[in-house]
């Protein structure tokens, strides 16, 4: 069980202008700044931050479905941060009970004290509605069915009758943010056409390659174009095999490039720096065996094949490095 109630700014204060359920002013004007500032978080990603920013400003509860590694909790966090509004976090999994979700009695206190209400401590939905802040809740359809149903009332009517406290209001600016995987179906449910009729749903997909080449660049720091390409080439034709259930998101080339850029330190070979994004014809073994390494250590864990394919992980990503460096430059001479 993992309830990580972290807040990502203190609670909405006099400057966020708040009209009924909405965030921002009724021209739009303050969400046109916090979009502005939120893009500078963001590689790419600006369809889903106007998107986004428009459900949230305007009262809504959202689902945000999409593989991992496709930025979702870097896009809310940014959001919730440039907003100045708390973000509580909170993991979705079979421990993820009701009363975890909503809160308990101390039972130490309740022994002296019997049930009161300052011997109640507030669980991430308390917490979430009475500081006005989002509840973002990862794994959304891991979660137990009479969990969600909490979740439903605290997002139908606002508010949630706690026994032995009373009822709490949620502030103007609460909001449920839910997160899943649409391809991961082992220990999941069904979310229920209840759930998905409460909740303006947001598909996120991988970027582009060249995005992925920027969030690669901006999070490893390294000033080799050639390996940052190579790492994000290889990773996204993880996902364009058919024997390859699911493939790696971008942070599986981000820790490619970043041990395969150890690895070459270790062993004395230089990185290239020819910026093209196609591989090149006579890189050197040095360079490509280190990359083998690497793709193998970063990837191997992060993709899943097809469950009737006779295979291992360590196969097919050598096919995909022989496709890379080997097969395409070699298709590429003349005559």
């Amino acid at each position: 069980m993992s309830i990580d109630s972290r807040t990502a700014a203190g609670p909405p204060g006099p400057d966020t202008a708040i009209t009924g359920s909405r965030i921002g002013g009724t021209d739009g004007r303050s969400v046109r700044e916090v979009r502005a500032r939120v893009a500078g978080h963001l590689v790419g990603r600006e369809r889903e931050i106007d998107l986004l920013l428009a459900a949230v400003s305007a009262g809504r509860d959202v689902l945000l479905e999409g593989p991992p590694g496709t930025s979702k909790s870097t896009l809310l966090r940014s959001i919730t941060t440039e907003w100045g509004i708390p973000l509580v976090f909170v993991e979705g999994n079979a421990d993820l009970t009701p009363t975890r979700l909503v809160g308990h009695h101390n039972p130490a206190r309740v022994l002296r004290e019997d049930y009161t209400e300052d011997n109640f401590v507030a669980g991430p939905l308390v917490e979430a509605m009475r500081s006005g802040g989002f509840l973002y809740v990862e794994e959304f359809n891991r979660a137990p069915e009479d969990t969600l149903n909490t979740l439903l009332t605290a997002m139908a009517e606002r508010r949630i009758a706690v026994p032995r406290v009373g009822t709490v209001e949620a502030r103007p600016t609460f909001r449920v943010v839910a997160s899943m995987n649409p391809y991961d179906n082992v220990g999941t449910t069904r979310l229920s056409t209840s759930v998905y009729d409460r909740l303006c749903r947001l598909a996120v997909d991988y970027q582009d390659a060249a995005a992925e080449r920027g969030i690669v660049g901006r999070r490893t720091g390294l000033e080799s174009p050639r390996l940052i390409a190579d790492a994000v080439a290889l990773t996204r034709a993880t996902r364009d095999r058919d024997d390859v259930r699911q493939g790696s998101s971008v942070r599986g080339a981000i820790d490619l490039a970043l041990v395969a850029a150890q690895l070459a330190a270790m062993r004395a070979v230089p990185l290239p720096d020819e910026p093209s994004v196609e591989p090149p014809r006579g890189l050197p073994e040095e360079y490509t065996d280190a990359v083998l390494d690497a793709l193998l250590l970063a990837l191997s864990g992060r993709i899943f094949l097809d469950e009737a394919l006779d295979a291992t992980s360590e196969t097919v990503l050598r096919e995909i490095w022989e496709d890379h460096f080997l097969l395409r430059p070699g298709a590429a001479e003349p005559g």
